[in-house]
């Protein structure tokens, strides 16, 4: 009696726990929606990418011959013309003769100084200082660069090559610089190159960016964050990029029905700046799609894919869409 008492209240015990798992499961799952309804909006399709501030040309500037500095007349930051002259040099011979001639008095220094002039450095392209490696007396060899220019600044920027096809020489952009959070310049992609880097399995290419204007903060060496503008759409029918489902591989939506289950839809996207997609054909204004939740608060169930652009999906990587 005592053996068959134990057994029923094991059995009490598994029959209470198999009901509350059961009972658990159930509620676990319980199904919610979340509801937008479909209307009108802007959407704008931008790519972001990252860069530094470099010379688009840097030129080192050595003289032919070795010698002594004499004046250097341009700091750095200053912009020069084409054959404006930068400093004056004199070669090893001209720099001992006039020291000779100067521990022979004022006068001696003064006729050997015009007899045997010193020779000027000239900018040979028009553009800015950017780095005054000399002063006034100080000796140089052939090999020393004694003034450093540039003859303009532009965004060296990393773009993968998911997202190339919807960049074009002449395309606006907006730059914003670390150092400058709240100032945004203007500029425009200048070159696009051909030849590809591949880093850590991942495919860019490099994409020079013009400022229109460069502000006077603006320096080599700076990290840039680079807007590109793709594509503008105004007016158009968008909903949430969330509320998208490809359980069949193709983009379909819920739509809500009174007193009735949920329909599932075919649509045809358009653009999609990521949080927002265009609706070419599917749904109609004032409709109501829904966002199915999972748990018993209600948890969000991930889609399995987010689309970008076309609404397609598209390979990895580390591309900007936005």
């Amino acid at each position: 009696m005592r053996n068959k008492k134990w057994i029923y209240i094991v059995v009490g015990v598994l029959v209470i726990a198999v009901a509350g798992y059961f009972g658990y499961s159930k509620r676990s799952v319980r199904v919610s929606y979340k509801e937008h309804q479909v209307a009108k909006g802007d959407l704008e399709v931008t790519i972001l990418a990252t860069g530094t501030i470099q010379p688009e040309n840097r030129l080192e500037i050595k003289p032919p011959i070795a010698g002594r500095i004499e004046k250097v007349i341009v700091k750095e930051g200053q912009k020069v013309y084409k054959g404006q002259i930068l400093a004056w040099m004199s070669s090893t011979e001209r720099a001992a003769m006039i020291d000779s001639a100067r521990s022979q008095g004022a006068e001696e220094l003064q006729r050997w100084e015009q007899l045997y002039k010193p020779t000027p450095i000239i900018a040979p392209l028009a553009g800015m200082i950017i780095s005054k490696n000399v002063e006034s007396g100080q000796t140089f060899s052939t090999n020393d660069a004694v003034l450093v220019m540039s003859n303009r600044l532009t965004v060296k920027a990393q773009l993968d090559e998911t997202d190339l096809a919807q960049i074009k020489n002449g395309q606006t952009c907006e730059v914003l610089l670390d150092s400058y959070p709240n100032d945004t310049i203007t500029a425009k992609v200048d070159r696009i190159a051909y030849e590809a880097k591949t880093v850590n399995n991942v495919t860019t290419y490099l994409v020079d960016v013009l400022p229109l204007s460069a502000p006077e903060f603006m320096r080599s060496g700076m990290t840039a964050n680079v807007t590109f503008h793709v594509n503008k759409k105004v007016d158009v029918v968008i909903i949430p990029t969330e509320f998208i489902r490809y359980d069949t591989g193709k983009p379909t939506i819920l739509l809500k029905r009174e007193n009735e289950e949920p329909l599932e839809k075919d649509i045809k996207l358009g653009a999609s700046d990521g949080k927002q997609s265009e609706v070419l054909k599917g749904v109609e204004l004032g409709e109501t799609i829904l966002f199915k939740n999972l748990g018993p608060k209600g948890t969000k169930s991930s889609s399995p894919f987010s689309p970008f652009g076309s609404g397609r999906p598209r390979g990895g990587g580390s591309g900007g869409g936005r």
